[in-house]
């Protein structure tokens, strides 16, 4: 093989392996090809449900794509029937709803706490911070700590993480 060729390819190995790194995906030298760069520079799909006018919302948008999700956002007035419908306990409700890797995504949670989940793929419905604590991503006003917690089809809830 050419030496320009070889350095091309070292090249956008490293390149796709930096991209990794810097969304939370493993660092794992592997062959390069096209379908591996790929792979290890797609950003991970992630559907916003929030009302028009809420800001904080737009800023929990920046948030994730910031940190390698590809956000489709759908404005709705009333977002009610679509918590009911995405099975959203009234008390772990929050002001946006997504759905990212079949998870329901309930209010400010943190992009490294939605990229866990789907990392480690637990039975559970999704993650909520219910209400909207100061802190949180999207909010990002003081130091208020906050929990994280996921729910199960019967709403059963465990903590996910706590942040500080």
């Amino acid at each position: 093989m050419r030496r320009s060729k070889l350095i091309l390819i070292a090249a956008g190995l490293t390149a796709a392996l930096a991209v990794g790194v810097a969304l939370g995906r493993p660092a794992v030298a592997t062959a390069a090809t096209p379908a591996a760069v790929a792979a290890a520079v797609a950003p991970i799909p992630l559907t916003v449900y929030h009302s028009p006018s809420c800001g904080c919302c737009k800023e929990w948008v920046k948030h994730m794509e910031a940190n390698g999700f590809a956000v489709k956002s759908i404005e709705q007035p009333d977002l009610s029937g679509v918590k009911a419908e995405m099975g959203v306990p009234g008390r772990l409700r929050s002001c946006h709803t997504a759905i990212a890797g079949g998870y329901v995504i309930e209010g400010h949670v943190p992009a490294a706490d939605v990229k866990r989940l789907l990392s480690e793929k637990p039975k559970v419905v999704g993650l909520t911070i219910p209400g909207m604590p100061q802190s949180a991503p999207g909010m990002d006003q003081g130091k208020e700590p906050y929990e994280v917690l996921a729910w199960d089809a019967t709403g059963k809830t465990t903590s996910w993480a706590r942040h500080n």
